[in-house]
């Protein structure tokens, strides 16, 4: 029985779908006027993992993200770069899916843009408008009325009271009530816009999203998801648009991923602790990358730093060493392992104990190997069915282990390769201070040997 924690009742359920043996998930995708930073990367993967473990219980998953390409952001990088905004969001379109590629991270069903729904939300706003949940003020701009919506508040908890008393902001004048936000933005000189029954303007975030998802997956779907910055007041405002519009709940299940943190410290552009994926990946792998996300559970915050990163090296390197070697085999013998696997992911997507319940595989596959190479190569492959669900041990496994000569005084695989024939036969000629020279030569280029039956095999450290 798969249990998720929904943040709308604030408990853990039992997952039932809308239709059976199917699944309807949207998440929250990029604003794409800059490359991927770790946040991102975190949705990414998060949002992966339930997509793949989803598919591995047999249900047919139509996974939605969507990509924001238009709001105020974009049109500002676009005019600072001195080019159309849409060359701006194509390049960076382009970059995500780069990013997501390195990462492991699977195409949803469909990433719709908001450019291209923009029949979709005027519809939706014309809703609002007829149903009274929805206003033109003075200025072109379309509000949405926050008090005609008696469920406001019902995702993240807050009182319209408490957050009205709370609100220090000057009400602009076409606002009729602090809280209100614009679905509708009429057009300022030199902006993006397209037509509309109010006038030329671009559309709102919230309603992007709520327009979006609702044509993608119908008036309720099964899974909102998407960071936990999002919660309030993206997500919240997303729940009164569309059961504003629609007069049905919106979604049944809204899941949020953890905030990351860098150093202990809230990632931030104005503390210098920001970095995107691609300058992560200039110093780690990408699937030690996905590794290190997956490492705490999704719901709780994500502390990155240099030895967490260094930890998920070595765990994968754990990983692939019990792989090494072994021929390929049907899946067996691991059972027990994998129910634990299956129970921790049936958990609310418990990766950290997923991945408890892998290692303990490790450690039978590694006793096992001696003994009995056959029962050891199915249990392998029953690990790697196991990754294969994580989206982890997705790599050659020599190509892992050997990694990439890296300055300018690396050692080749090439010349590795050929000292170890060279230790090798000084062995047999039982030179043994030739054959540890070598070898100290070796370590000193941390070139790691490990000296077996077939032979010496050898990874960098």
């Amino acid at each position: 029985m798969l249990k998720v924690y929904n943040d709308l009742t604030n408990k853990k359920e039992e997952f039932i779908p809308i239709k059976p043996g199917k699944v309807s998930m949207y998440v929250c995708g990029m604003t794409v006027y800059d490359f991927c930073h770790l946040g991102h990367a975190r949705v990414m993967v998060v949002f992966d993992v339930i997509y793949r473990y989803l598919q591995t219980k047999g249900f047919d998953v139509t996974y939605i993200r969507n990509i924001t390409d238009i709001d105020d952001k974009i049109i500002s990088r676009a005019n600072e770069n001195g080019e159309d905004f849409s060359d701006l969001t194509e390049r960076f379109i382009d970059a995500m899916h780069e990013d997501e590629d390195a990462l492991g991270v699977l195409r949803p069903t469909e990433e719709p843009k908001a450019t291209t729904h923009i029949s979709e939300i005027l519809d939706m706003v014309q809703r609002l408008l007829d149903k009274d949940h929805a206003y033109v003020g003075d200025n072109g701009d379309v509000y949405y009325s926050v008090g005609s919506f008696d469920g406001y508040g019902k995702l993240s908890g807050k009182s319209i009271d408490d957050l009205r008393a709370g609100e220090r902001v000057e009400v602009e004048e076409q606002k009729r009530d602090p809280l209100d936000f614009v679905l509708w933005k009429a057009a300022k000189p030199g902006e993006p816009s397209w037509d509309s029954p109010w006038g030329p303007g671009r559309p709102g975030w919230h309603i992007e999203c709520s327009a979006m998802s609702t044509c993608c997956l119908g008036d309720t779907f099964d899974i909102h998801g998407g960071g936990a910055d999002l919660a309030f007041p993206h997500h919240e405002n997303e729940i009164a648009q569309s059961e504003g519009a629609t007069g049905k709940q919106f979604v049944n299940y809204w899941l949020h991923n953890g905030f990351v943190r860098i150093n202990e410290e809230k990632m931030s552009k104005s503390l210098g602790n920001f970095f995107t994926v691609r300058e992560i990946l200039n110093n780690y792998r990408a699937e030690e990358v996905r590794y290190f996300i997956m490492t705490s559970h999704y719901r709780s915050p994500l502390n990155y730093d240099n030895e967490h990163l260094d930890n998920a090296r070595g765990a994968l390197t754990r990983f692939y060493t019990a792989l090494r070697g072994l021929p390929e085999a049907e899946p067996a013998g691991g059972e027990e392992y994998r129910a634990k696997f299956n129970a921790a992911m049936d958990d609310d997507f418990n990766t950290p104990k997923a991945l408890a319940a892998m290692f303990e595989l490790v450690r039978e596959i590694n006793a096992t190997r001696k003994e009995d190479e056959a029962k050891a190569a199915a249990m392998a492959a029953e690990l790697k069915a196991m990754g294969d669900v994580l989206g982890i041990l997705q790599d050659d496994v020599e190509s892992f282990l050997r990694g990439d000569a890296s300055g300018d005084e690396a050692l080749s695989d090439e010349e590795i390769d050929s000292l170890i024939e060279q230790r090798e036969q000084a062995r047999k000629d039982k030179n043994w201070a030739e054959a540890d020279r070598i070898r100290d030569l070796l370590q000193e280029a941390n070139i790691l040997l490990e000296d077996g039956a077939g032979g010496t095999s050898w990874r960098r450290g």
